[in-house]
């Protein structure tokens, strides 16, 4: 790591961005159903939270690259996804919260996108050490969903929101500490985004990123309530998490040495099929412990080598003036488009016919991520070096 870069003051963000994320994701839809909600409605809702990071990522990423202030937008989103979330504790009504989760969501999904250039930006030739930086991230998500499984079980889901408050709180001080970087000039930097995006590698890895979230969206939005219904607790089910995330924390360590020896189209066609695997397992066998730990050990490939590989790829397509809106398109596609469908897919097929069968569609997304990647991505894309 070079010695200029800021190392534990980007950490610091990832560190309390992805609490956050650990607090919201697991246990939000075990809030929204201690409200009342039911299965089909919640998805409804967590489909909203996904489906601002269509607009946002882009609308954040255009201006941070046209201004080159993005640490200033992403102070901004932090400190305004703080004020709007205050909106939970006024109402509890449907449609009062898609309002309050659609304004929340639009400012909060701004910042992660722009902080990831800006980290790329700082780790200049080391961007393959990425994965050191954001494994920290991976730590604060651990520290949240494990210690809010045991809090829970004693205290109920109703203090969620005053615990996120607080998690957002630490975000924008977080941010308050970084120092913008100037994106790097590469020798195309001079081609414009409309013919970055016709090539058919682009193409590609977009359309494989956006089968790939949605393929989490069961994960995501119902795992917590399907562990539940198969008589685990609370804090059981946080440590399921948090073993998840510790196998992503090690896949991290040794993602910048991975990347040179086995290259990221090896990499990430092999985080797809091991990826449908562990959805085929969890539709399958919630029952057994085992299979079920062996499961949540499959997130090092299904989020862990997958995301660092995805995030590598699109800092060597998008380059230069473009590093701000392809980390925005990787999100808005991803995250926003696939996570949104994940949510309802995941809500109606859950309501409509079971929840194994939410994982079982999971299942065939990946799948058919995984055929477009080995035909449609070369062999040595993004390759460092």
């Amino acid at each position: 790591m070079a010695e200029t870069t800021p190392y534990w003051r980007l950490s610091n963000f990832y560190l309390w961005y992805f609490a956050s994320l650990g607090a919201l994701v697991p246990y939000w839809g075990l809030y929204l159903k201690d409200k009342g909600f039911d299965a089909a409605a919640i998805g409804e809702l967590m489909a909203v939270l996904m489906a601002t990071k269509l607009v946002a990522p882009n609308i954040w990423g255009w201006i941070a690259d046209h201004t080159g202030q993005g640490m200033r937008i992403i102070r901004i989103a932090s400190l305004l996804s703080l004020l709007v979330f205050v909106g939970v504790f006024v109402s509890d009504t449907y449609w009062w919260l898609v309002a309050v989760m659609a304004g929340f969501s639009f400012f909060w999904n701004a910042s992660l996108p722009q902080f990831e250039a800006i980290t790329l930006s700082h780790l200049k030739d080391d961007t393959h050490r990425y994965s050191t930086i954001r494994l920290w991230g991976s730590i604060g998500f651990i520290l949240t969903v494990a210690g809010l499984g045991l809090l829970l079980d004693y205290t109920g889901v109703t203090i969620l929101p005053q615990i996120l408050m607080v998690l957002f709180l630490l975000i924008w001080f977080s941010s308050l500490i970084v120092q913008d970087v100037g994106p790097r000039v590469h020798p195309n930097h001079h081609q414009s985004i409309h013919t970055v995006l016709k090539q058919k590698a682009v193409i590609a890895l977009l359309v494989v990123c956006f089968l790939m979230q949605a393929s989490h969206g069961p994960y995501y939005t119902f795992y917590t309530l399907y562990m539940e219904d198969y008589g685990f607790t609370r804090s059981t089910i946080g440590q399921l998490w948090a073993l998840g995330v510790i196998a992503e924390i090690g896949v991290f360590l040794v993602m910048h040495r991975w990347l040179p020896r086995f290259g990221a189209r090896q990499l990430l066609i092999v985080s797809l099929i091991l990826t449908t695997l562990r959805w085929l397992l969890i539709a399958s066998l919630p029952e057994q412990i085992v299979w079920v730990l062996f499961a949540q050990l499959l997130h090092a490939a299904s989020f862990g080598i997958y995301h660092a590989v995805a995030i590598h790829l699109i800092h060597r397509f998008f380059v230069g003036k473009h590093q701000g809106r392809g980390q925005a398109l990787y999100s808005s596609l991803s995250f926003g488009a696939g996570g949104a469908v994940g949510s309802l897919y995941a809500g109606y097929v859950w309501s409509g016919i079971n929840p194994s069968a939410s994982f079982l569609v999971a299942a065939g997304l990946s799948a058919v991520a995984a055929i477009i990647a080995w035909y449609f991505i070369p062999r040595h894309a993004g390759h460092p070096g």
